[in-house]
Order: C-alpha cells, then structure tokens, then sequence
C-alpha cells in the first residue's frame, strides 16, 4: 500500500475528502518523526510501539578487498508490533 492508497482509505473510511485525510496522515508521520528525533518511544496500544535501537561502532570488512573498516555508530528507528496486530496478521481474533 502507497501513501495515496491509505490516503484513499482513510478518506473512505472517514467519509472526509483526501485533502483532508492527507494533511491528517502528514500530521501523525510528522509527529512520529518528531518523538522519535527527541528519543521518545511511541506506543500504540494494540498496534505496536515505534523506539529508536542503538547502534554501537564495529568493525567491518570491505567485501571488495577484504580490508578492514570501522563503521560509526548510529542510531535506527524500530518498530515492534503489537499483541493485537500480530493475532490480526495471522488471522486470529484479538
């Protein structure tokens, strides 16, 4: 599913214009963005939680040359999904 299509759902859903649904959505990935940027943690109760993981520096190897190279450390968003939309994936009811 795109962007446009959950737009298109949303709107559907919500009996609202795409104009609408659309400024909606952007405000919700904005905000996401926002705390997550912050190190807040997000939960949705039975949809997931959003966390940023961190990751330490390491040693790697270049797998042209086989040199060894150090790779930085950094930070990545993690999203790790709820009781209720794992049941819903595999088809059971929550």
């Amino acid at each position: 599913m795109t962007k446009a299509e959950l737009i298109d759902a949303v709107a559907a859903k919500l009996g609202g214009t795409k104009a609408d649904a659309g400024k909606a959505l952007d405000a919700v990935l904005e905000s996401l963005q926002h705390a997550l940027i912050q190190g807040e943690t997000v939960k949705l109760p039975g949809f997931g939680q959003f966390e940023i993981a961190e990751r330490g520096a390491r040693t790697g190897r270049n797998p042209q040359t086989g040199a060894e190279i150090t790779i930085a450390a950094s930070k990545a968003p993690k999203f790790s999904a709820g009781k209720a939309l794992k049941a819903a994936v595999n088809g059971n009811a929550a």
